[in-house]
């Protein structure tokens, strides 16, 4: 325990030091918490504190960090994100244009159709008919309503 108590100022800079190098890995503001917690502890050993009570006040102010400036660090983080879908949440309610025929059948079950979307890209395409819908002529406006792989699963623009 003599140990402990000598080297602690070490101890607790290391630990500083490995929690700022995960913070910067990670960037969810936890590891900084630890890291201040453990600043806490290294003070409260500079002022002659024994070793329990160092390990106290690191864990407290850890812990006190956590539930009260971690949240309202993170809002701060997330707010100037960009909130525009992209990738294939950016399809999803789309519209488009039929330019071969849909049908209705099962993905493998038959031919597929085509339909060209509102940005420029043309995709394969499957009707999904819940009311019995069995075919889409080209021209038909659709809308997007879900990916499967490489297929664009459409209905009606009308039924939207």
């Amino acid at each position: 325990m003599e140990l402990f108590t000598t080297y602690a100022w070490i101890i607790w800079g290391a630990l500083m030091l490995l929690f700022v190098i995960v913070e910067v890995a990670t960037v969810e503001f936890t590891f900084l918490m630890l890291a201040v917690g453990s600043l806490a502890g290294l003070v409260t050993d500079l002022v002659g504190g024994p070793f329990w009570l160092q390990v106290l006040v690191a864990a407290v102010v850890a812990l006190l960090l956590l539930f009260t400036v971690r949240p309202p660090l993170l809002r701060a983080l997330k707010r100037g994100g960009d909130p525009t879908p992209s990738n294939l949440d950016a399809l999803l309610g789309i519209r488009g244009e039929v330019l071969l025929p849909l049908t209705s059948t099962a993905v493998g079950a038959g031919p597929l159709g085509q339909v060209k979307l509102a940005n420029g890209e043309t995709w394969t395409a499957r009707l999904l008919a819940a009311d019995g819908t069995p075919t889409l002529d080209p021209g038909t406006a659709v809308v997007v309503t879900a990916i499967e792989g490489s297929t664009a699963v459409v209905v009606p623009a009308e039924r939207i």
